[in-house]
């Protein structure tokens, strides 16, 4: 008896995967999966809705069922429980603007064969250049995905109840936490670091979610910007790590200690691997990200965060999950 030989079907489904990534950007495009929430089950109906095609509507429910964000019942179609929960536009962890964007960085990837042999990005590290224009879509698509962490990180610190607490966001980006944090506890403060640019996002962001009032900005690089001493009782800093090398991380650790009152927690968040590099999947695959865009970024081991965290003086060091990403949490 023979071993069964391995099918080819895996292989061509990774090979062809960037069809994923189009079917997905241009139904989000199409706002496909809002009107599959509000009953457009056909594509005849579908397309009606959306201003397309019904044979475009049909190959994009297609594609959908075989990616696993629309089901088919009996001649009718509506979203998955995860495409309802991150793809209807308008609901607070909506990714939907994250797939459009994607959609137009699917070209850069073709640079990946020369980055891999240099080993760092072959044109401007996007993400190192304030006034880049790749913030201005950037910033506001990504927004959405930090939802569900900010929520982790709000009971785990229980932030409801702590009272008048003062918050420090260093590389705040679009002001998510802030935004989150601040709803959960009416009587919180929040400061965010960053470029102008960003900053001036983010005031937008956080007026939209109506908690502007207790919401200010720094403009500023935070390798280099003042976080002032003893001035505040919860700092963060969230998908900053991964684009940094071990040096800068231990730096801005360092300083985010004496920034922190006593009894004060610093919350990271990032995509952290394990420490033999086995996964989870989602971080492992990020690495490549950063390869492209970052001189000197990766996704660091739980072990790294550990280490440079005991460097810069802290003690108690926690590990949280908050798929895809990790939440550490350190203390003096």
């Amino acid at each position: 008896m023979t071993d069964k030989q391995p099918a080819p079907d895996g292989i061509l489904r990774l090979i062809n995967g960037y069809w994923a990534t189009g079917v997905l950007g241009a139904a989000a495009g199409h706002s496909l999966f809002t009107h599959l929430e509000d009953g457009a089950d056909t594509a005849a109906r579908l397309a009606g809705r959306a201003g397309i095609s019904e044979r475009g509507a049909q190959t994009l429910l297609d594609g959908l069922v075989s990616i696993g964000l629309a089901e088919l019942r009996d001649g009718a179609y509506r979203n998955t429980a995860e495409a309802s929960a991150f793809l209807v536009e308008g609901r607070p962890a909506d990714l939907s603007g994250l797939a459009r964007l994607k959609l137009k960085h699917m070209g850069n990837l073709v640079s990946l064969p020369e980055v891999v042999r240099v080993g760092g990005p072959v044109a401007d590290a996007a993400v190192e250049v304030a006034d880049n224009p790749h913030w201005g879509e950037v910033v506001p698509a990504i927004a959405a995905q930090s939802v569900p962490a900010a929520e982790v990180a709000a009971d785990v610190l229980r932030l409801a109840d702590a009272g008048e607490i003062s918050i420090l966001d260093v590389g705040g980006g679009s002001g998510i936490y802030s935004a989150v944090w601040l709803r959960r506890n009416p009587a919180a403060r929040s400061t965010q670091l960053d470029w102008a640019p960003i900053n001036a996002i983010a005031r937008r962001l956080v007026a939209e979610r109506g908690v502007a009032d207790r919401f200010s900005c720094v403009d500023g690089d935070f390798h280099t910007t003042d976080f002032g001493t003893a001035a505040h009782d919860v700092a963060l800093y969230s998908h900053i790590a991964h684009q940094e090398g071990p040096r800068e991380n231990v730096a801005v650790f360092t300083r985010l200690r004496k920034a922190l009152k006593p009894g004060g927690a610093l919350v990271v968040c990032d995509y952290v691997v394990e420490d033999d590099r086995s996964g989870p999947a989602f971080p492992l695959l990020f690495a490549s990200e950063m390869l492209l865009k970052s001189k000197q970024g990766g996704t660091w081991r739980r072990s790294d965060y550990h280490a440079w965290l005991t460097e810069a003086g802290f003690e108690d060091i926690s590990f949280h999950s908050a798929p895809p990403a990790t939440l550490v949490i350190a203390r003096q």
